[in-house]
């Protein structure tokens, strides 16, 4: 485990320590401050978040940055990409089309699509660390013809209008300032008729904001998981009809109605896999202690601790959130641009 931790973060981003501690700086800051957020606060707080925690995230779960609805007998990462698929399934992807994926991440989900599908992928996303690695990963897999990937922020694409045949978004709307600003963005991306699907973090209708404990779990949650802000599904549910889209379904894929296994459940550690242990609660104390070591060492970059610490955090409030049912990390919504007017 120690030679696998060692070589996944042998190539990350410079000054960790810098890193983490100007984003814990900046979030906290901007959480406190007194003026009206913008959107260059959400991208700057996420472009650091991401610069530092990306290569923890692949050594602690793979590529495909997202959480899934799982059964008894479906392994983790069978379940990450039955999710992938059922986006792809909602909005008929085929080939011949073009497709937007917003916040793609390191293209995990985006590779799995575009194989799938056959359609072509555009991964937009802000972060230069990631997008290096999706494109390596989408040349590893010879699948350039379908998968290529740009450099911009989510909230200003650089493409002409109604340029896709549909876009997706995978837990990565939730990094924009505000619900109308991104969804008024994939309405003008998509062609007249076209269809946008997502996986939203959502605080359901058991959040009680009176309550000190799910106070605390969420701003857990959010400090941990780089997010200034989270809605919940009403909000998303107006902003979507506020932009002109049709709203075709819209429900938490988390509630089951029979046998599953908690979305949370990786992060829980309950039962034992060679695959799910690095993300449980035992796995990722043993790569706490093991950083703690091969820091001290000097064979991984100083502030790869800290920045273990504060993934911990947001894996220990995700699973809380879970429990209480006052989060959701899968609240899909489908929805269609009107084919006139």
């Amino acid at each position: 485990m120690a030679f696998k931790l060692s070589n996944s973060l042998k190539g990350s981003a410079s000054g960790i320590a810098r890193t983490i501690s100007e984003y814990e700086k900046r979030f906290r800051t901007t959480r406190r401050g007194k003026r009206e957020r913008t959107a260059l606060d959400h991208k700057e707080i996420n472009d650091l978040y991401y610069d530092v925690v990306t290569d923890f995230y692949e050594f602690g779960w793979g590529r495909s940055f997202h959480f899934a609805p799982r059964v008894p007998g479906e392994s983790f990462t069978a379940s990450l990409v039955r999710h992938e698929h059922y986006l792809a399934h909602k909005l008929g992807l085929g080939p011949g089309m073009v497709v937007a994926d917003l916040g793609c991440g390191v293209g995990g989900p985006l590779l799995e699509i575009a194989r799938f599908s056959g359609a072509r992928i555009v991964g937009v996303n802000s972060n230069a660390y990631q997008l290096k690695h999706a494109r390596k990963y989408a040349r590893k897999a010879e699948l350039t013809h379908l998968a290529e990937f740009m450099h911009c922020d989510f909230l200003e694409v650089d493409a002409p209008d109604g340029s896709f045949d549909a876009v997706y978004s995978i837990e990565a709307t939730c990094h924009a300032p505000d619900k109308i600003s991104i969804y008024g963005e994939v309405f003008r991306l998509l062609k007249p008729g076209a269809c946008f699907a997502a996986y939203e973090y959502c605080m359901t209708e058991r959040f009680d904001a009176e309550d000190p404990h799910h106070l605390k779990v969420k701003a857990d949650l959010q400090l941990g998981g780089g997010l200034l802000l989270i809605d919940d599904q009403q909000t998303v549910n107006d902003a979507l009809r506020s932009v002109g889209f049709e709203v075709l379904e819209t429900r938490d894929l988390s509630a089951h109605s029979g046998p599953s296994i908690p979305w949370y459940q990786p992060l829980a550690g309950s039962g034992f896999s060679l695959a799910s242990f690095r993300s449980s609660r035992i796995g990722r104390s043993v790569t706490h202690k093991t950083l703690r070591l091969l820091e001290a060492l000097r064979i991984t970059p100083k502030g790869s601790v800290r920045v273990a610490e504060t993934l911990n955090l947001c894996a220990v409030a995700m699973v809380e959130a879970g429990r209480l049912g006052i989060f959701t990390p899968m609240y899909f919504i489908h929805a269609r641009k009107p084919a006139t007017g």
